[in-house]
């Protein structure tokens, strides 16, 4: 396709139209609806749950709920969920620069349909002779693809499957994984995509998105209006330091924020024209991919201090300059010391989210809440031990304190302590006493206070000092095991065994993804607690058999909590992340799980049912936005989990006309 600049663009563009709607009103006399997709650009052209209170002193007090009107822009992307009033029903034009047809159409992933384009379709379109003269459902196709699929026997053969087929056709690679999610959520996402990470450069075919590293530094808004979609309701961006719990891939960790953005699509509804991955190179410290002749990334070591903090807050500030105010960043697999202070910093002035802080910590939440089903109990009446003090660990912890706190951060500790804070209304500080942390030096305890780094402090209690996990297992006697470590085979049989001597149900929760970085494996926790432990993990794992019982575990995966939650920040309008919005995300999500799932030892809900489920967390999370006064989407829709529903993306072919 032809990129026309300046003045001819405009004039040669409007012809190509006229004369393609002249064509086609001679075919058809119907009502023309448009879908305009350019890549024309005119030659001149003149943006730890680390909770709300921790946060605070970090941002010197600043609240999101404090509006400055310094840090907002004019312009930008303006609401278009409901922009395209045609149904399913209703006949489309597929355009590009002009009307898409022949050979291009087929190369099209936006508009291509193979074998599915009907007899009409193929003489309007000049398809004669370029298809096999068959004609078949996008149901057929569906089967046959599974099919295809399932006979490949590694994972990342079926990864790139999957891949080809997306950028060869959208809508069927949506409405295969949307049929097929449960089977293809490990194909397209963990674990499997973190061996297509590292093996990236050597699998890589074609950009699924934008690349943006330290050459583009002072041209990265020029960078942004490279990319053909204008309209971006979510970014996803990482800069590749550490990718799942394999470490520094550099710009190889492209394949998460692409991972990320189709699930936004399959599980949430978010149109995939309005989703932009992009990966921030600025080396890496991985010498195996400086080495590596296919690394397709700077050849160099990582940028720090200054020369990063000022690329991103130029790609922070070309962003909402390109795409406004509402535009949803979510930041992903950066390193704890650089994703603390990026939601510290921007929190207050972007809306950011980072799915390892704020969306395994909402997650894990979720899990608890329904795991006192089996328990009983309150959050405020059990003890956690995390292994593992980062980004996910210390998010977790805090939402629990303030959820406990509300019914009477730093990541998945902060949540659990927000949680409990919320539940019982005892200050924040307090319901911290709950909650233990070890790290690679042992249990946190005061006397390491001037040594931890900030988002550790909070945790940072009153204890002998405690060097292995077993013993501190044993000695602060946890009915809640979490592991959000990076480290594979930590959780073993004396610990579990530990845990299972003085709860009749331990929970164990091994988050670390992908599998082999799993704390334990789903049949080491059964077998070693007797059958006895509420057991949930990252990646999945099989069922498992023990003494002549099935028990299948459950997948505490962030694909729960993140597609709903982008959608409501998306159809409210929200302008920024609250806390009290993840505990909305965490209270649904629990509440969705049946006591058929419980009865199977169950505490999520079958991925069968999660477009579902993310209507009702984008419903509830998108009510908590007006409640805050956060939403400028007006007035508020009277019923939202049905307009969550009416603005979600479908995969089903169009007819053109």
């Amino acid at each position: 396709m032809m990129s026309l600049n300046g003045s001819s663009f405009l004039n040669n563009s409007l012809s190509g139209v006229s004369r393609s709607l002249a064509l086609s009103q001679r075919r058809i006399s119907a009502p023309v609806v448009a879908s305009v997709s350019s890549n024309g650009r005119p030659g001149d052209r003149n943006v730890s749950v680390l909770m709300e209170n921790t946060l605070k002193e970090m941002r010197d007090g600043a609240s999101i709920l404090d509006k400055d009107s310094k840090s907002t822009v004019g312009g930008g992307v303006e609401d278009v969920y409901g922009e395209d009033s045609a149904t399913e029903d209703h006949h489309i034009t597929p355009w590009m620069v002009s009307v898409a047809s022949g050979y291009s159409l087929l190369r099209d992933p936006h508009h291509n349909k193979g074998l599915a384009f009907n007899e009409k379709e193929r003489d309007a379109h000049y398809l004669r002779g370029l298809l096999p003269p068959v004609v078949i459902s996008q149901a057929l196709q569906v089967k046959k693809l599974m099919h295809n699929i399932r006979q490949y026997q590694v994972p990342l053969q079926k990864y790139m499957a999957m891949m080809d087929l997306q950028e060869n056709n959208e809508r069927l690679f949506y409405k295969l994984l949307i049929e097929n999610v449960e089977e293809l959520l490990p194909v397209v996402y963990t674990p499997t995509v973190g061996e297509a990470c590292q093996k990236y450069g050597s699998i890589f075919r074609r950009p699924q998105g934008l690349f943006i590293s330290l050459k583009e530094k002072g041209k990265i808004l020029e960078v942004l209006k490279n990319w053909p979609e204008k309209k971006i309701q979510v970014i996803v961006v990482t800069d590749g330091e550490r990718i799942l719990g394999l470490g520094d891939l550099g710009c190889q960790g492209m394949g998460i924020p692409v991972g990320k953005l189709s699930l936004y699509t399959a599980l949430g509804g978010v149109r995939p024209s309005a989703c932009l991955p992009i990966t921030i190179d600025v080396g890496t410290n991985n010498e195996t991919l400086l080495k590596d002749e296919f690394y397709i990334g700077l050849r160099q070591r990582r940028a720090t201090g200054q020369e990063y903090a000022e690329l991103l807050h130029e790609f922070m500030s070309a962003v909402k300059q390109n795409y406004g105010e509402k535009v949803l960043i979510q930041f992903e697999d950066f390193a704890n010391h650089n994703a603390f202070d990026l939601l510290a910093k921007y929190g207050t002035t972007h809306l950011v989210f980072n799915d390892d802080i704020q969306g395994t910590a909402s997650v894990v939440l979720a899990g608890l809440i329904a795991a006192l089903k089996l328990v009983g109990g309150t959050l405020a009446e059990h003890r956690f031990l995390f292994l593992g003090a980062g980004e996910a660990g210390t998010g977790i912890a805090e939402l629990i304190a303030l959820e406990i706190s509300k019914q009477a951060g730093t990541g998945i500790a902060e949540l659990i302590a927000l949680e409990i804070s919320k539940q019982t209304g005892a200050p924040l500080e307090e319901t911290r006493k709950k909650i233990w942390l070890v790290d690679s030096k042992g249990l946190i305890v005061s006397s390491r206070r001037e040594s931890l780094q900030h988002f550790k402090k909070p945790w940072a209690h009153e204890h002998e000092p405690v060097k292995d996990l077993v013993d501190a297992v044993k000695a602060i006697k946890p009915t809640v095991l979490i592991g959000s470590s990076g480290a594979g085979r930590t959780f073993t049989k004396e610990v579990i065994e530990s845990m299972a001597s003085f709860n009749e149900k331990p929970i164990i929760l091994a988050l670390s993804n992908p599998t082999s970085q799993s704390e334990c494996t789903a049949e080491e926790a059964y077998t070693w607690s007797e059958g006895r432990a509420i057991f949930a993990s990252g990646s999945p794992f099989a069922p498992v058999e023990f003494k002549g019982k099935v028990y299948v575990s459950g997948q505490s995966n962030n694909a729960y909590i993140f597609p709903g939650f982008g959608l409501g920040l998306i159809i409210s309008g929200a302008i920024r992340v609250h806390d009290d919005m993840l505990l909305a995300a965490s209270e649904t999500l629990a509440a969705e799980v049946t006591q058929e799932n419980f009865d199977n030892g169950l505490i999520y809900p079958p991925f069968t049912n999660i477009r579902k489920i993310s209507a009702h967390i984008a419903a509830k999370v998108a009510a908590k936005a007006y409640e805050l006064g956060l939403a400028t989407r007006l007035p508020q829709p009277e019923d939202l989990v049905a307009y969550a529903e009416s603005c979600m993306y479908s995969p089903s072919y169009r007819t053109y006309r």
